[in-house]
């Protein structure tokens, strides 16, 4: 029982309650900084996490530093406040000033960021409230970065709270980089589970398929380190035997022309459809008979996951970030970095022995509803921010 000090014991013994502040009553604020709501991994990743926070237990804001985009009309129908900080430049000190203010403002618990420009500008001194636990998020294992942007991730390395990977080699890329361990933790990505909108008959009309063809796909940005041309090489090859066969590649990218290009020198041009940007490209999958993805790096690839998700038969290069998703014979098929023959040896191989290759792909459709579903990784933040918050 509380019992006064002698020296108060003629004070009344009724005291004012204190108002209960958000964080006596079990709440606390984050706020999410990111680049952009373009459509995007990331951002994708972002705003599933946010919409998915309990509201009960979790206030939210999102800062976008240069612009919005598709992803931010989703987070405003849920109700989380989107600010635009207009970044015009790589080093911007208006803008900065701006997100410091906001920061400010806003007074967040935890402060998690999400790519390189994010991620640089909350870790500079003087930015986050220092009584914000500070969490970077890094999706890919960033060999592309120069010389500079990793000389600012080593110096910068201490100065968050933690790190979160969405793969082991992610974490792995950090950790050499000199992130200590303790501070790591890996989150894969989430996948939120959706009910098909259209066919495979529906899919094929839609991208202007024939409806008999052995169809290959690619979702995702045409860009170099996807490695499209071996994909290319590869239905080159492939269409030699299967005669009837088409390759659609849904996205945009800088690699387009130059894959082209590519094309215009092999017969199978006519054969290869480049169906751009596509906002439904998830709900277009059921068009697919196989699913490639060619890359030299990765985090942990979206696209990947949902073609797996949708029961499509997966051929990926053998790198670190694409066995943590698949493993050989079991849930897909691995072929070596760079190799359009042994792509098109793994597209022969799900094309000659269907009933094999249906029950490969119903393994990695499970895989992923069992391990790597939406609700696990907003479950997985919310023990970080815990965890952070209890320290």
């Amino acid at each position: 029982m509380f019992r006064h000090p002698p020296e108060f014991a003629r004070m009344p013994a009724v005291i004012p309650a204190a108002a209960p502040t958000r964080r006596s009553l079990g709440v606390f604020r984050v706020a999410f900084v990111i680049p952009t709501l373009d459509q995007s991994g990331a951002e994708r990743q972002l705003t599933m996490l946010a919409c998915g926070l309990p509201r009960d237990q979790v206030q939210l804001h999102v800062f976008a530093l240069d612009r919005g985009g598709c992803y931010e009309q989703a987070l405003q129908q849920a109700g989380i406040p989107v600010q635009i900080l207009h970044k015009r430049r790589r080093f911007d000190p208006a803008a900065t000033l701006r997100l410091r203010s906001a920061l400010r403002t806003y007074q967040p618990d935890i402060i998690q960021s999400f790519l390189f420009s994010a991620n640089t500008l909350i870790r500079l001194p003087g930015i986050a409230p220092t009584s914000a636990k500070l969490i970077v998020s890094e999706r890919c294992v960033d060999s592309w970065k120069s010389p500079w942007q990793l000389w600012l991730d080593r110096r910068l390395a201490r100065r968050a709270h933690s790190l979160t990977a969405n793969s082991l080699s992610v974490a792995a890329f950090y950790r050499n980089l000199g992130v200590p361990a303790e501070r790591i933790t890996v989150i894969p990505n989430g996948i939120a589970t959706a009910t098909a909108t259209h066919s495979r008959l529906s899919a094929r009309q839609t991208l202007g398929l024939r409806s008999s063809a052995f169809v290959i796909g690619f979702t995702g940005r045409l860009a170099p380190q996807k490695r499209l041309h071996d994909l290319i090489w590869a239905f080159q090859l492939l269409h030699q035997v299967i005669e009837d066969s088409q390759l659609v590649l849904i996205g945009g990218g800088p690699d387009e022309p130059r894959l082209r290009k590519l094309l215009a020198g092999f017969d199978c041009g006519s054969k290869v459809v480049f169906a751009g940007h596509r906002a439904d490209a998830a709900q277009l999958l059921p068009a697919l008979d196989a699913f490639v993805l060619p890359s030299e790096f990765e985090g942990m690839s979206n696209s990947l996951m949902e073609a797996m998700a949708a029961g499509i038969p997966c051929a990926v290069s053998n790198i670190d970030a694409n066995r943590e998703l698949i493993r050989d014979g079991e849930t897909g098929s691995l072929f070596p970095l760079g190799s359009g023959p042994e792509i098109a040896r793994c597209l022969l191989r799900f094309q000659r022995n269907p009933e094999r290759t249906a029950m490969v792909a119903a393994q990695a459709a499970e895989f992923v509803r069992n391990e790597l579903s939406s609700e696990q990784m907003i479950r997985r933040h919310l023990d970080l921010y815990r965890s952070l918050l209890n320290r």
